[in-house]
C-alpha cells in the first residue's frame, strides 16, 4: 500500500477581453478561409462556383435594370413605336423578375444550390470545436463553465456561417456595385455624382467603424451576461436532486432571474448603441441622396433622365455592423479554438505494445501549482497480475497517480513506464486502450443500460455486453426491470442506485478487458452487503490483471505487497487504524517484516527529512477485514 502526504491544488487561468473588435483580424480571417471552400469534396466545390457564377450574373442585372427603367420612361415621352416599347417592357419584366431583391430567381437559385456549402461549413466548425474540446486537458475540463461554453460554440458556429454566408454574398457584391456606380456615374452622366457617391460611402464607413467600435464593449458585456444566464440554468438543472434535497426551488429560479435581468440590462444597452448607429448611417445615407437628387433635378434634361438609384443602400448599410458584431460572437469560439493542449503526443509518439502490464513510477514529481509538490520522489513497481494499493487521507494525492497513469497531467519529474516504455512518448489513444477504470463517482450517459455497458467498447455485440453484464453481476438485475436492457438510465444514470451504478461501471471494464485497472475507492460510498457484493466481481476483474487500488481500509487484503512514505511511527499507527479500526482490538501487528530503504527526502520550512519506502508483509495472525482482490503474497 502507498501513503501519500499532500494536498491536491488548483490553478486558474486569468481572461483577456481583447481591447478592439478588428485586433489581430488577419489571424481571425485566416481561421475562417479554410472553411470558404470545401476541400476533398468536389460536388460542393462546383456548388461553390455555380453560386460564384450567379452572384456574378446578379451584379449585370443589377446595372442593366435602371438603364432599361430610363429607356422606358424616354420610349414614354418620346412615345416610341408600340413594338419597340413592348419588347423594352419584357426586358425590364425578365430582368426584375431575375433581380426580385432577395426573392429573386437568381438570388432564390443561389441560395438554395449554397445550402450545402453552409450545412458543411457549420458541421466542419462544430466538429473541430467538439474535437477539440475533447483534446484539452483535465485541467481545463475541471475549470469550465458547461453551459457558458455550449452557449459560446452555439454562438460561435452560427456566426461563422452567417459572415462567410455575408461576405461572399453581400458585402463583396455591395462593394461591387459601389464601384460599378461610381464608374457609372462618371462615365454617363458627371463626375459629381461618382464624388458625392465615393464621399457618401467613405464617411458611412469611417463613423461606422469609430461608433461600432464604441459600442463593442455592450455587445460583448451582453454576450458574457447571455453565457453566464445559461450556465445558471445548465448548472441547476444538473443538480436538480440536490435543488430538491434542500428545497432550493425558489432560490434556483431567483438566481435564474437576477441572471436574465442582468443580461436585458445589457442587451437594451447595446440596442440603444445601435440605435445611434442606425441613425447616424440614416444621415449619411438621406444627406448624400439629398445632394445626388439635387445635382440631378440640376442636370436633368429630356434625354438623359436617370433615376437616382443605381446602389441599393441597404446591404451596405448592414455590412460593418453584422461584421463587427458576427467577430464579437466568435471572440469566445476563438479562445476556445486556440486554447492550449496541456498534454500533447509526441511528434515521434509510437502505439504502446502492453504485453505483460507492468507499472513502474521512477522518481516521479509533480503539482499542480509551481512550487507546491502533490507528488515528489514517488517510486514503486506493480508487477504484472499483482495489485497495488493507494492508502492515506483525503486530498492526499492518491487519485493523482491514477490520472499521471491515464496522463491527464505530464508528470514535472521522472517518468512512468508501462512495460519498460515511457507513457510521454506513445500515443495517448493507445495508452488509454489498455487501460480500465472504476471510478468511485460513475457518470453515465443519459441512454439505456445496453449502450452505457457498451460504451466499454463501441463494436462489441449484444452477446458480448449480456456476457460482462453476467460477469459484474448486474445481469439478472437488469433482466428484472421493464425495459430489460434497454432501460434508459435518465441524467447521469440518476434513474439506478449507486450499486446498480457501479456494476454497469464494471461490466464496461469487463468489456473493455484492459491489461491495466484502476479502482478509485469503487466501494467506499456503498453500504456493506453490496460493497461485498460489487468486491465479489471486483475479483473476477482483476483476476490476472495488474491493478492499483485508491482504498479505504475495508479493501485490505491478507497478504499483499506495503510501498509507505513517512515516519515510521506514525505509519505503524495508520496501518493498526487500517487493519484493526475498532480500538479495543487495535493491537501490536504479530508477523509484521519491515524493510527500509532511503528514496527520496522531503524539505519543509525548518527541517528536512528522509523519505523511506518500506515493503511490509503482513503475517497471516492479522485480523483483517475485507477481501478485495486476490494478490500475489511477496516476499
Amino acid at each position: 500500500y502507498v501513503i501519500i502526504y499532500g494536498r491536491q491544488q488548483g490553478s486558474s487561468k486569468v481572461r483577456v477581453v481583447p481591447s478592439s473588435t478588428w485586433k489581430d483580424l488577419g489571424r481571425k480571417v485566416a481561421l475562417l478561409i479554410p472553411y470558404m471552400w470545401p476541400r476533398g469534396s468536389a460536388p460542393l466545390q462546383i456548388l461553390v462556383l455555380l453560386c460564384i457564377t450567379l452572384l456574378g450574373l446578379e451584379r449585370v442585372i443589377n446595372v442593366f435594370v435602371p438603364i432599361y427603367s430610363k429607356d422606358i420612361v424616354n420610349e414614354l415621352s418620346e412615345k416610341e413605336n408600340w413594338k419597340v416599347l413592348a419588347k423594352t417592357v419584357c426586358i425590364y419584366v425578365l430582368l426584375k423578375f431575375l433581380q426580385g431583391g432577395t426573392s429573386g430567381f437568381v438570388s432564390n437559385m443561389r441560395s438554395f444550390l449554397w445550402t450545402r456549402v453552409q450545412q458543411h461549413t457549420s458541421r466542419t466548425v462544430q466538429l473541430q470545436l467538439f474535437a477539440h474540446l475533447h483534446a484539452l486537458s483535465l485541467r481545463w475540463h475541471l475549470g469550465r463553465k458547461t453551459g457558458d461554453v455550449l452557449r459560446s460554440v452555439d454562438r460561435g458556429t452560427s456566426s461563422v456561417s452567417n459572415l462567410l454566408n455575408y461576405i461572399v454574398f453581400t458585402i463583396l457584391p455591395t462593394i461591387a456595385d459601389i464601384v460599378i456606380a461610381i464608374v457609372y456615374f462618371v462615365s454617363y452622366f458627371n463626375a459629381w455624382f461618382g464624388l458625392i457617391v465615393f464621399i457618401c460611402m467613405f464617411l458611412y464607413l469611417i463613423l461606422t467603424i469609430i461608433i461600432t467600435e464604441w459600442r463593442t464593449k455592450y455587445r460583448r458585456n451582453m454576450n458574457q451576461q447571455d453565457n453566464n444566464a445559461k450556465s445558471k440554468a445548465v448548472d441547476s438543472l444538473l443538480n436538480f436532486e440536490t435543488v430538491k434535497y434542500y428545497n432550493s426551488e425558489s432560490y434556483e429560479v431567483s438566481r435564474f432571474e437576477e441572471a436574465i435581468l442582468k443580461y436585458q440590462a445589457s442587451e437594451w444597452k447595446s440596442n440603444a448603441s445601435l440605435a445611434l448607429l442606425n441613425q447616424t448611417q440614416n444621415l449619411i445615407i438621406g444627406s448624400g441622396l439629398l445632394a445626388g437628387s439635387l445635382l440631378c433635378a440640376y442636370f436633368v434634361t429630356v434625354d438623359r433622365f436617370q433615376i437616382f438609384h443605381c446602389v441599393n443602400k441597404q446591404p451596405f448599410i448592414l455590412c460593418p455592423r453584422m461584421i463587427q458584431t458576427a467577430f464579437v460572437d466568435m471572440e469566445n469560439m476563438f479562445e476556445l479554438l486556440t486554447e492550449e493542449k496541456e498534454v500533447k503526443d509526441d511528434v515521434n509518439a509510437v502505439d504502446l505494445l502492453c504485453i505483460e502490464g507492468r507499472v513502474d513510477f521512477q522518481n516521479v514529481c509533480f503539482s499542480y501549482i509551481a512550487g507546491k509538490e502533490i507528488l515528489r520522489n514517488v517510486s514503486f513497481t506493480a508487477m504484472p497480475g499483482q495489485t497495488v494499493a493507494l492508502v492515506g487521507q483525503s486530498g492526499s494525492g492518491k487519485s493523482t497517480i491514477i490520472r499521471l497513469l491515464f496522463r491527464f497531467y505530464d508528470v514535472q519529474e521522472g517518468c512512468i513506464l508501462i512495460d519498460g516504455q515511457d507513457i510521454s512518448k506513445v500515443q495517448q489513444s493507445s495508452l488509454r486502450s489498455y487501460i480500465g477504470v472504476v471510478p468511485q463517482d460513475t457518470v453515465l450517459f443519459n441512454d439505456n443500460i445496453r449502450e452505457n455497458i457498451r460504451y466499454g467498447r463501441i463494436a462489441a455485440s449484444d452477446q458480448e455486453v449480456e456476457d460482462a453484464a453476467l460477469a459484474a453481476d448486474i445481469h439478472h438485475k437488469i433482466l428484472s426491470l421493464p425495459d430489460g436492457y434497454d432501460t434508459q438510465v435518465g441524467e447521469r444514470g440518476l434513474k439506478l442506485s449507486g450499486g446498480e451504478k457501479q456494476r454497469v461501471a464494471i461490466a464496461r471494464t469487463i468489456l473493455k478487458a484492459p491489461r491495466i485497472i484502476l479502482l478509485d475507492e469503487a466501494t467506499s460510498a456503498l453500504d456493506t452487503q453490496t460493497e461485498r457484493n460489487i468486491q465479489a466481481s471486483l475479483t473476477r476483474v482483476c483476476a490476472s490483471r495488474t491493478s492499483i487500488v485508491v482504498a479505504h481500509r475495508s479493501c485490505i487484503d491478507r497478504d499483499f505487497r506495503v510501498a509507505i512514505w513517512g515516519k515510521s511511527e506514525l505509519l505503524i499507527k495508520l496501518i493498526c487504524f487500517y487493519l484493526n479500526p475498532v480500538p479495543s482490538e487495535r493491537r501490536c501487528l504479530e508477523g509484521l517484516e519491515i524493510n527500509e530503504r532511503c528514496i527520496g527526502h522531503k524539505h519543509s520550512r525548518d527541517k528536512s527529512e528522509s523519505i523511506c519506502s518500506r515493503d511490509i508483509k503482513v503475517g497471516p495472525e492479522t485480523n483483517l477485514i475485507a477481501s478485495l482482490c486476490s494478490v500475489k503474497k511477496s516476499s
